[in-house]
């Protein structure tokens, strides 16, 4: 059995990093297994490319600057992802896609695989499975939906859209999905049940056949330490309450939840019992010259951290790691937190839950209420029983999303297929 896992670029973002997770789990249990990207910005050892040569390259960087800034251009000031999926390339003569038993897609938007290139797949009469990573396999545009329902139908009238009606460039790109769609086979892997079910309600898929199986991580990577020993590799007091989160780009974005977390915190330092000079707050993958907002506790910032054994140790040193994201399918820094036995404070919103067992190892509060999210952080704050919640993260990670049980669920997915096509 060989598979070929299809994703934009190498390891950028979640769905990059889940499908290299994935893909280094299936070679540990012995199945063949590669990764091709549309754009590599470095050479590397661990994908290959569609655009070798130095004349792709620069066709492949034209594609993805021409989606990303004239998708800006129609879409309304609102930090939400929307793609036009104008452009994209014809991979079918590849010979890693010829020789491939099975085509994985992954992420494949920013100039990759448009509906018209998807559709060419089929030609190939191989089974082909699509990890949805966000949404926009099934909308007219939108990768991130709150509570937009038009893709239950044929979007059109978006509310992104500068200039939005009945057949605006959102139910355009649904026509020309549903079209590519009508001749693509396709088996939809979805990493959450909420994500599952939001395929089921769509019109563009919600006729396919739809398998739950989560992203996986590296459990020998991703592992708790001693968290005394790990904040003192933070420089900080082993004493000392430590909440952790990760990048928030500014006050204004929405994706990301960041007023939602600025509030909690703000609500967490006047209650009592609160020692406001107990508690430090880290920040990681903050970048440069971006405003941050200013928190009521001592706040460090980590900067981005490329090396996954140092962000495992930030991790442990954490007391709970909090994402205030609105809608997520299966954040990786959940799943790499709990991993390293540090408990998750978050809202009840997309795949989180999946992970997150409510007062067991984290806390789920309730959805856009930021004094539920201090709610969260202060029970963790005066909770006695702290290493049984933590023991209880890692335990969720090693018996639901750890490598090999990850592998033998697309495995089994993967043989099923393969069973179904004529000999």
């Amino acid at each position: 059995m060989k598979i070929v896992h299809l994703n934009t670029y190498e390891g950028n973002g979640g769905a990059g990093r889940a499908c290299l997770r994935l893909n280094s789990a299936l070679n540990a249990i012995g199945i063949e297994s590669s990764v091709m990207v549309y754009f590599q910005f470095k050479e590397s050892k661990l994908t290959g490319t569609f655009s070798k040569g130095p004349i792709q390259r620069v066709i492949a960087a034209a594609n993805i600057l021409g989606e990303r800034y004239l998708s800006k251009a129609v879409v309304k000031a609102l930090k939400t992802p929307f793609s036009l999926s104008w452009f994209g390339r014809s991979i079918v003569d590849h010979p890693e896609v010829q020789s491939a038993d099975i085509i994985h897609l992954h992420w494949v938007n920013h100039g990759f695989l448009s509906p018209k290139f998807l559709a060419e797949l089929d030609e190939l009469e191989k089974p082909i499975v699509w990890t949805f990573h966000d949404s926009n396999a099934f909308t007219g545009g939108c990768h991130v939906r709150y509570s937009c329902e038009h893709y239950h139908k044929e979007c059109g009238n978006c509310p992104l859209l500068k200039i939005s009606g009945k057949s605006d460039l959102s139910h355009r790109t649904w026509l020309r999905k549903k079209k590519a769609y009508s001749e693509l086979n396709c088996h939809i892997v979805a990493p959450s049940n909420w994500m599952a079910e939001s395929v089921k309600l769509s019109s563009l898929m919600g006729f396919r056949a739809v398998t739950v199986i989560p992203n996986t991580i590296e459990t020998d990577v991703f592992k708790p330490y001693v968290k005394s020993e790990a904040k003192k590799v933070l420089k900080i007091n082993p004493d000392k309450f430590v909440l952790m989160s990760g990048f928030m780009p500014s006050k204004n974005d929405k994706h990301k939840g960041t007023t939602y977390l600025i509030d909690a915190l703000n609500d967490l330092s006047t209650r009592p019992g609160i020692i406001k000079e107990n508690i430090e707050l880290v920040i990681f993958g903050n970048k440069e010259n971006v405003e941050m907002p200013q928190f009521p506790f001592k706040t460090t910032f980590l900067g981005t951290i490329s090396n996954d054994d140092h962000l495992a140790k930030c991790y442990s040193a954490a007391d709970v790691f909090i994402t205030p994201s609105l809608e997520d399918n299966l954040p990786n820094t959940v799943m790499e937190s709990l991993s390293c036995a540090t408990p998750v404070v978050a809202f009840t919103t997309g795949g989180i839950p999946d992970m997150v067992k409510h007062l067991q190892n984290g806390y789920l509060a309730e959805y856009e209420s930021s004094v539920d999210l201090a709610t969260g952080i202060e029970w963790l704050y005066h909770e006695e029983n702290a290493a049984d919640i933590q023991k209880e993260a890692r335990k969720t990670i090693l018996n639901y999303f750890s490598e090999p049980v990850i592998a033998e669920k697309h495995f089994d997915l993967y043989q099923s297929l393969l069973d179904l096509m004529p000999k």
